[in-house]
């Protein structure tokens, strides 16, 4: 088993109320990294955000309406990368995720790759890798100033379905640029609509009378063909000579046609979240043995890293029993704070089953719980900070996990 780490910046307050200044938020982070790579954490993922959380609040369509705070501060991650490189020794660093839709989108973002890993790889003894997570963003707000929006009526009914094709097209042109590839949008592929794509009758209807009432024909509308996001001519980025080696891409979807898409074209793994069933993530597993992209190697477990909330309590002065009722305790009010900040964006059902994910107790306890919901060969992102600005304490409790618990499960 292998143990990475996820630090979220998320500057919003936690369960007592405290919301440090940015700067502050700043050094926590650091401090967590640096110790995080001495003592041995493989990866440290981080996630990334764009925009103001509390302005997005007085918009006629907020996202995310009970949101208090910014919901990270981690708004260019390759400049935090260059830092996070530069303050350890053999912590890898990973996005956690970055948005295809956002800043310069799909081409934007692989110009950036090559620039940070022609940069990064001029050690030719560097081997930590960037591990670059991407998917259509959580939060549509982050996306809409750049133009994910619906462009007219056939798509404003469609959106939801067809901002999904839209992520299918981003990664096309993204990965292809990755490779090396001379592109054009001639030669992307292209968004047709049909029934099947939709969970009813009702909602492909209303798709189809769009169509009918914009351009008053009712003929052929079994499928509709989109125009593409992206128009441009024959592109590369530069710079192109750099080790790709040191690159492991990520998707941040569960869609299973956005999976198998990816990795025709690049080797391309898979993220899950906390809340994943297990159901979900046996079948990922079964589908990927079948379509991981060739150059990657065979399928491996430790390819889909899985998110899970830490709240160990090993504080001095408390008893074993003690200690998992104060790790209940901090558990509910973080995971509490979290749903309330959310609310409407995550499946009911999904949520409740949230703290029945996260390892709570004392080291002992979580030790039981890995057992039990884990595969030994499984990667582990640990959080630890979430929801929670005492910076001492995750620190005291990541020094607790990697010395009471993680020895348990690694080699």
């Amino acid at each position: 088993m292998e143990f990475d780490i996820f630090f979220s910046i998320s500057q919003t307050p936690d369960s007592t109320g405290l919301i440090p200044v940015e700067d502050q938020m700043y050094s926590n982070f650091f401090s967590q990294l640096e110790l995080a790579d001495k003592i041995g954490f493989g990866v440290a993922w981080v996630a990334q955000a764009h925009l103001s959380t509390e302005i997005q609040k007085l918009n006629k369509k907020p996202v995310i309406p009970h949101w208090q705070g910014e919901v990270g501060l981690c708004t260019d991650f390759f400049q935090l990368a260059h830092q996070m490189f530069s303050r350890t020794k053999n912590i890898e660093v990973g996005s956690a995720v970055m948005s295809l839709f956002c800043n310069g989108g799909p081409i934007g973002m692989a110009e950036r790759i090559g620039a940070f890993l022609a940069l990064h790889g001029l050690n030719k003894n560097e081997k930590r890798k960037l591990n670059i997570g991407f998917s259509s963003g959580r939060f549509e707000f982050m996306a809409r100033p750049y133009g994910i929006v619906p462009r007219n009526s056939i798509e404003d009914a469609a959106w939801p379905v067809l901002r999904s094709q839209i992520f299918l097209e981003a990664c096309e042109i993204f990965l292809r640029l990755i490779k090396g590839e001379v592109v054009s949008s001639e030669e992307i592929r292209k968004t047709v609509l049909s029934r099947e794509l939709f969970r009813d009758d009702e909602s492909w209807e209303l798709v189809q009378k769009a169509k009918n009432e914009l351009d008053g024909n009712s003929k052929n509308n079994e499928v509709i063909e989109i125009a593409n996001r992206w128009e441009f001519e024959k592109i590369k980025t530069i710079p192109q000579k750099w080790n790709r080696n040191l690159l492991n891409l990520i998707a941040g979807t569960h869609n299973p046609d956005a999976q198998k898409f990816c990795n025709t074209i690049f080797p391309v793994n898979v993220f899950n979240l906390s809340i994943t069933s297990p159901e979900i993530i046996n079948e990922t597993h079964e589908r990927m043995r079948s379509f991981f992209h060739k150059d990657g190697g065979e399928w491996q477990r430790r390819n889909m890293p899985r998110t899970v909330f830490v709240f160990i309590n090993e504080e001095e002065g408390l008893s074993k029993e003690e200690k998992n009722i104060e790790a209940k305790k901090e558990a509910e009010a973080a995971l509490g704070s979290y749903w309330n900040a959310l609310e409407g964006t995550i499946d009911p059902e999904k949520i409740s089953k949230a703290a029945n994910n996260a390892l709570i107790g004392d080291s002992e306890e979580i030790i039981k719980q890995i057992k039990e919901r884990f595969h030994p060969e499984d990667r582990l992102m640990t959080w630890f900070d979430f929801f929670n600005h005492d910076s001492e304490r995750v620190c005291r409790n990541m020094s607790s996990f990697m010395k009471l618990v993680a020895p348990h499960f690694t080699k």
